[in-house]
This record gives structure tokens, sequence and C-alpha cells, in this order.
């Protein structure tokens, strides 16, 4: 499967850019699936209700099905937090994988950068980052300085051209 990343700080507008790119993709005829990461404790279950019943009495899996779609839960039970690869090996094969986050993970991605939001550069320190997506203009010394394609946010067509042409296997990538 090949994989792509958008990195960069809360509230840059990932998420927001991912949405944008996905049906310019779809529309293209590429398949796609997401992974994202959060650095904490999240549920998308509902106390009170019965999965969240089966978890809460110890379940490890519980999967909830209906006739449109089908969510597996995996509580990791003081387990370690799984590495990509291994997350990935539970999707099925498609010709994308964008993933949120994972920024310190070695696979190929674009930083979106919101300067307003004053948080260093992630692509200083990341040769896995190819290129930015800037939500703010960034100021004249860096703009000079920065030796990397640089997209505006607004330009999905170019953006998602980019994250086709430089995805790369998953295998092999590691953190």
């Amino acid at each position: 499967m090949r994989v792509f990343g958008l990195a960069g700080w809360s509230g840059s507008g990932k998420t927001t850019l991912i949405a944008e790119i996905i049906p310019y993709l779809v529309r293209r005829g590429v398949t796609v699936s997401t992974i994202k990461h959060a650095h904490h404790g999240f549920d998308i279950d509902q106390p009170g209700k019965d999965s969240w019943k089966h978890r809460a009495a110890g379940a490890t899996e519980v999967m909830v099905a209906s006739g449109t779609r089908w969510a597996l839960l995996h509580e990791l039970r003081d387990k370690p937090e799984p590495d990509l690869e291994e997350l990935a090996t539970r999707l099925e094969p498609v010709d994308l994988l964008i993933v949120e986050g994972f920024k310190r993970h070695r696979h190929p991605k674009m930083e979106i950068i919101r300067p307003s939001l004053g948080k260093p550069r992630l692509y200083l320190q990341d040769s896995a980052i190819l290129a930015v997506a800037l939500a703010e203009a960034l100021d004249a010394s860096e703009a000079t300085a920065l030796h990397l394609p640089a997209f505006g946010l607004g330009a999905i067509a170019e953006i998602a051209e980019f994250i086709l042409a430089h995805a790369a296997e998953l295998r092999g990538i590691g953190a």
C-alpha cells in the first residue's frame, strides 16, 4: 500500500486539507483510506450503549456492524501503542493511505504550516517532509530560505497530484 502523510501542529489545517483532497482523489479513481493519530485518549463509543458495556466489561475487541458500516474497537489494555505499519495491516488494500499525524514516522509527508500558531517548523528536523502547504504567508526570511516545494492550502489539485507523485510503499519505511 502506498502512503503519504500530512503533518503539522494542532490547528494548522491538516484535517480540513485531507477532507478537501479525498474527493479530488476519488474523482480521479483513486481508492483512499486514512489513519489519524491522536495524542490523547479518545472514544468513538458512547457510555451506556451495548458496545461500550462490552468494552467496559473487559472485551479486548468489540465490533459494531449494520447495513451501512462496521467499526472495530480495540482496547490496548496496557499494551504498547501499535506502529503505523501494524495499524495499516488492519485496513483493506487501497491505492493510497493518507496519514494524519505520526510526525516522527519516516513515511513521505507534507507539513501544514500556519505561522500564526508560532510553532517550530517540522521540516527543519525531518527529511521525510518533502513539501509544505501554507495556511498563511511566511515571513520574507523564511520564504527565502525554504528549499521545499510550497503550496497554498487552497491548491487542492496541485497538492493531491504532489501526493500521488511522492507516495511510497509503506513496507520498509520504518519509524
